[in-house]
């Protein structure tokens, strides 16, 4: 990390400027952390409670928070297809955000807390006594919890307490030989997982895109996709934004659930924005099976040069120019700040064009360079992708479609 002495060199002086402009841009605005708010529905709290007291042949369940996958696979195994579906009928919550447990099993368990969950929204649709703002928003989650029920989506994740956490699957997860992760940003909640409008900006839209895209560049390829927002992203642009905490915490999550996918195909992380906070800090626990952790639009990863991540998964940066992140000061001083900027050659990552990308959420609009190249990258293309500068750099190292 960048360290700061005295005296001041003017850049770290001009970017301690930017961050205390930021700051009372925050006091100002009233731009502060996450104010959580009890939401109807199941609870996460009373469905581990539950969880806990339940036992199978006189044996506690596996500990959600503690235990292997490998573990709760095999526990799975022994009960067999009837008696996982009898256990993800009485605790449908945990089983269905539970790490090791079958992929379809988990499927069908979330499509019940998702029923629930539609259950109590329109209960809370018809109380007299909710605000026009509480009557807005349990709205749009019945809007959202139908969607998310339709018969051809597959639920991976999924928790409706507070502001709400999710990750869905485009394709056959089980028989993929190559998986690709969306890591969205700020301001992803249950109710901007997906979006009619600015879609290529939600993470399902940004999903749905790259499935397709990759599903292009190479027809017979066995391929899947996650929307993965499955952690607590800060809330706009305040103090959760421009730290960590909230990143450290969604990595822990993020490097479980790559650990727990089935089989063993290759995997790559496309993390934007915010998310290529927690990508950094994922990245040294990240199993070998990642093989790609590609950024656009990063505020920075928490560490100084690419070769600080401790991955051995190739690390790939974009940024289009008129992104507005490019102004955010690119260092940490005190906690405060990401580190140095991913798209400066001396941070060490490959540089690849985002030519067509409109602004800071245009990434994984159709047509553009930057949904070609993480579409070229998830499939393993490595030829098709092309560079952010003419000088092919980016294909360093890499040959015949593989390699470090």
């Amino acid at each position: 990390m960048t360290t700061v002495d005295a005296p001041l060199a003017p850049a770290v002086t001009r970017a301690l400027l930017a961050l205390a402009v930021v700051f009372v841009l925050l006091a100002t605005t009233g731009w502060t952390t996450i104010r959580h708010r009890p939401a109807p529905g199941p609870s996460r709290e009373a469905a581990l409670a539950a969880w806990a007291r339940d036992r199978v042949d006189h044996r506690p369940l596996p500990d959600p928070a503690g235990a292997a996958a490998g573990a709760v696979a095999a526990f799975f195994a022994r009960l067999g297809p009837a008696g996982g579906l009898r256990l993800a009928q009485r605790h449908p919550l945990v089983v269905g955000n539970l790490n090791g447990a079958p992929v379809a099993l988990r499927y069908r368990a979330n499509r019940i807390t998702l029923a629930q969950a539609l259950a109590a929204e329109r209960d809370r649709v018809d109380d007299p006594r909710l605000s026009a703002e509480g009557l807005h928003e349990a709205r749009r989650r019945v809007d959202r919890f139908s969607s998310l029920l339709s018969s051809d989506r597959r639920i991976l994740a999924f928790d409706p307490t507070g502001r709400g956490r999710a990750a869905e699957v485009l394709g056959d997860l089980e028989r993929a030989r190559r998986v690709s992760v969306v890591v969205p940003g700020v301001d992803t909640t249950l109710l901007t997982f997906q979006k009619t409008h600015g879609r290529y900006a939600a993470p399902v839209g940004m999903a749905r895109s790259l499935y397709e895209a990759e599903r292009r560049a190479d027809p017979a390829a066995r391929v899947a996709v996650i929307a993965w927002a499955d952690y607590t992203a800060p809330a706009g642009v305040g103090v959760d934004a421009i730290t960590g905490r909230l990143a450290a915490n969604g990595a822990v999550r993020l490097v479980d659930m790559v650990t727990a996918l089935p089989g063993n195909a290759r995997v790559a992380l496309f993390c934007h924005s915010y998310g290529s906070v927690l990508c950094g800090l994922a990245a040294p626990r990240l199993p070998a099976r990642v093989t790609d952790l590609a950024v656009a639009g990063s505020p920075g990863m928490r560490v100084e040069h690419a070769g600080e991540l401790a991955t051995h998964a190739r690390v790939w940066a974009m940024r289009d120019e008129d992104d507005w992140i490019a102004d955010v000061p690119h260092m940490e001083v005190g906690g405060v700040g990401h580190g140095a900027d991913p798209v400066e050659p001396e941070f060490g990552a490959r540089l690849v064009s985002a030519a067509g990308a409109v602004g800071h959420g245009g990434y994984f609009e159709p047509g553009t360079d930057s949904l070609g190249n993480f579409a070229a990258i998830g499939v393993g293309a490595f030829d098709d992708v092309i560079c952010a500068r003419a000088d092919s750099a980016c294909h360093r190292g890499i040959s015949g479609g593989e390699g470090p």
